[in-house]
């Protein structure tokens, strides 16, 4: 397969183990893809092929026995941040239900997790969120090592790894309610505020991601594939140059959506590499505190459709 081709207007790009060699042709073409993906489009299709079907098949059937469960039991989810803990019942959204296991690649937060919706234990559950988390984590690292070796800024590659921390969040998009009010809308327009969200989702398309020239792309998922996303953390951190994607969730048939989203965070203070700043890219970004952003951005004195990055830490504000 060539490391990169169109489907539905997005990039899909090869990203199985036998082409990910650092140092080969294939693996430069392959960073070479990653990273005009990510500035022209903010995302692209990644075919992976290191989730087995077995693993694949105890994620999605966890996922249905997970939101099977009581809303009382699921709203035991909480965080002192909204959005990393149960999210559901929502008016303008009202498809939407969904999540949050923070440190998602650690034991101790999962089992919590499970703990916390099964008192008496779900080990299957258990095993197959970790499992999970930590399988799509190795995706998530492969891409950051990419998109900073493609930018020259590869000595900065481990000190980000060491700050960073996931969340992944198991959500569920009822079928489409016809003739109700926002009866198809499962997710509003918005852009993510992490680095990286990696996406995997059961058989049934609905995300929406709005291209720079602001036509709205229908995503398709072939098998193995996940969707890699960049956020306004990335947009920052890149001094502008990687794309932080508007993107909705439209519901059309009868059917549910299950999906499961691993988001990536820094703990710490993120700055612009000096690699990234020259004559034709002035610096755009002042450093910032990652969960400051996401704060800034609870706060509700930002637009969510827009990025959060420019109004928080841009040079101009």
């Amino acid at each position: 397969m060539m490391a990169s081709q169109p489907i539905s207007n997005l990039p899909l790009i090869d990203l199985t183990k036998e082409n990910m060699k650092p140092g080969t042709i294939s693996w430069l073409e392959s960073c070479a893809s990653v990273r005009r993906a990510l500035e022209g489009y903010g995302c692209f299709v990644a075919i992976y092929d290191q989730i087995s079907s077995q693993l694949n098949r105890q994620v999605f059937d966890s996922l249905v026995d997970l939101f099977d469960l009581p809303i009382e039991t699921k709203t035991r989810n909480t965080s002192d941040i909204t959005f990393n803990g149960y999210v559901g019942q929502l008016p303008h959204a009202p498809l939407h239900e969904s999540m949050g296991i923070p440190h998602a690649t650690t034991l101790e937060s999962v089992q919590s997790f499970t703990n916390l919706m099964w008192p008496s234990g779900n080990e299957q559950f258990c095993n197959a969120m970790l499992s999970y988390a930590k399988q799509v984590s190795k995706l998530e690292k492969l891409v950051d090592k990419m998109v900073f070796e493609s930018y020259g800024a590869e000595k900065h590659f481990e000190k980000h790894v060491e700050s960073t921390t996931y969340l992944l969040r198991p959500i569920k998009y009822r079928a489409a309610k016809e003739g109700f009010e926002n009866g198809k809308i499962g997710s509003n327009v918005h852009t993510d505020k992490g680095f990286l969200a990696i996406l995997h989702q059961s058989q049934v398309n609905a995300l929406q991601v709005q291209s720079r020239q602001g036509k709205w792309i229908t995503v398709d998922f072939p098998p193995e594939s996940f969707v890699v996303m960049a956020g306004d953390a990335y947009e920052a951190w890149s001094n502008g140059r990687i794309h932080s994607p508007k993107h909705q969730v439209i519901m059309n048939g009868d059917k549910p959506r299950y999906c499961v989203a691993l988001f990536s965070f820094n703990e710490g203070i993120v700055e612009i590499p000096e690699e990234l700043v020259d004559q034709e890219h002035p610096l755009q970004f002042k450093p910032f505190e990652h969960i400051g952003l996401v704060r800034y951005y609870l706060s509700g004195t930002t637009d969510m459709t827009e990025s959060t990055a420019k109004t928080y830490c841009g040079i101009s504000a």
